[in-house]
């Protein structure tokens, strides 16, 4: 967007590049224009709390427990796969989702791959030495992973835009697909302008034969310093000719997907943020059993598609048993009837054959004060061994 990147005066300049930089000129003038900016900044469509009134003492309490703080790690190493060898070979069914931590996520899809929200630092932070740092390795090298066509962003929070990782894939040639505001950060750190293509909710974009729609989540921006909320969210949909997905990226339970659903649905499969809920912060994260219950809406009610859950096991990032996600999520799924899909890090798989589900976390966390429920069928013996060993 010429003429819209960010002047370094000598104040910004003590400032870390890691914070980005401000929207100006044409990009400021364009987020002005949104629908979704609302008297100086972008807002959701209903007021959002991003903490509730009086949580801070509490929430201190319950981060300062020893017991709590204990069962937000894992107590073994997470089993990491790497997906090399399968990645050389294009999917059977046009449609293969290789989850690599986090909210970080390679699509396959119909000859394309679209890479979200990659981030590969140690430390989700705009420092080296400071903020919550990785629990498992990345499962593939950066320098390794074959080019992708197009990296799509949902936020400028720390774990979702890495600046290191950002500047890295500038050499696969991608294009950047973002919400408004965000082209700020990229450009400022070396993304050509040419490259960038930045969407309000509900305007799409062409890659090849795929159709990215940005669409609304329920969520906030923020990084460094800055004031107001003046880069967007959202949540992503990406069709081609044969198959459909959705991302969340974060976002709160809200009427929205049942709209999103109506729209650009069914999907094959849905990527939900299922991690860092907290009942202190309600209405920006969803829990597991929202997150099932939003697959539902984004599918017309129906227990159709499989659902990948995302935003969980990488990073500490709230109150809750590391395991935690996964297990709810494991449950809330059976009780819905909807087939969720729980791979290791690195573990591709192809929605037409969804694997089957297995608890493999319950290997390396704390259990539950009552124990794990049970859980039919046992993990295969492969990877029960796998599991074994990595303790």
């Amino acid at each position: 967007m010429p003429g819209s990147r960010s002047r370094r005066t000598r104040l910004s300049a003590l400032r870390p590049a890691s914070f980005g930089a401000r929207p100006t000129g044409e990009r400021l003038a364009r987020i002005r224009r949104s629908p979704q900016f609302v008297a100086g900044q972008f807002r959701n469509p209903v007021q959002t709390r991003q903490l509730l009134d009086g949580s801070a003492l509490p929430m201190a309490r319950t981060q300062l427990s020893r017991e709590g703080r204990l069962r937000r790690a894992p107590v073994g190493r997470i089993p990491v796969v790497s997906p090399t060898a399968e990645l050389a070979v294009p999917p059977a069914s046009g449609l293969r989702l290789t989850w690599l931590g986090h909210s970080t996520v390679l699509a396959e899809i119909d000859g394309r791959r679209v890479l979200f929200d990659p981030v590969w630092g140690e430390r989700c932070s705009p420092f080296t030495w400071a903020g919550p740092k990785r629990m498992h390795p990345m499962p593939v090298e950066l320098a390794e992973l074959d080019p992708v066509d197009a990296v799509v962003i949902s936020h400028d929070h720390y774990d979702h835009l890495d600046m290191p990782t950002i500047q890295a894939l500038i050499r696969t040639g991608a294009v950047f697909v973002v919400p408004l505001g965000v082209g700020a950060d990229l450009e400022f750190w070396g993304v050509p302008a040419e490259r960038i293509t930045e969407l309000d909710w509900h305007e799409a974009t062409r890659v090849g034969d795929l159709t990215l729609t940005a669409t609304p989540a329920q969520h906030f921006c923020g990084r460094g310093l800055r004031g107001p909320q003046h880069t967007l969210w959202a949540s992503w949909v990406v069709a081609g000719p044969g198959h459909r997905i959705f991302h969340s990226g974060d976002t709160g339970y809200f009427p929205g997907f049942a709209e999103i659903g109506a729209a650009h649905g069914p999907f094959d499969a849905t990527m939900i943020q299922i991690g860092a809920y907290s009942e202190f912060w309600p209405d920006i994260h969803m829990d597991p059993a929202e997150g099932v219950r939003s697959h539902l809406d984004l599918q017309g009610g129906a227990p159709t598609g499989v659902l990948l859950p995302i935003h969980w096991g990488t990073f500490n990032l709230a109150p809750h048993p590391w395991a935690e996600p996964a297990e709810w999520t494991l449950s809330a799924g059976r009780k819905a009837g909807v087939t969720t899909v729980h791979p290791r890090p690195g573990e591709p798989f192809e929605p037409a054959e969804p694997p089957a589900g297995y608890p493999w976390w319950r290997a390396i966390a704390v259990p539950p004060v009552h124990g794990w429920p049970a859980w039919p069928p046992v993990a295969p013996p492969a990877v029960a061994a796998d599991l074994a060993a990595d303790r």
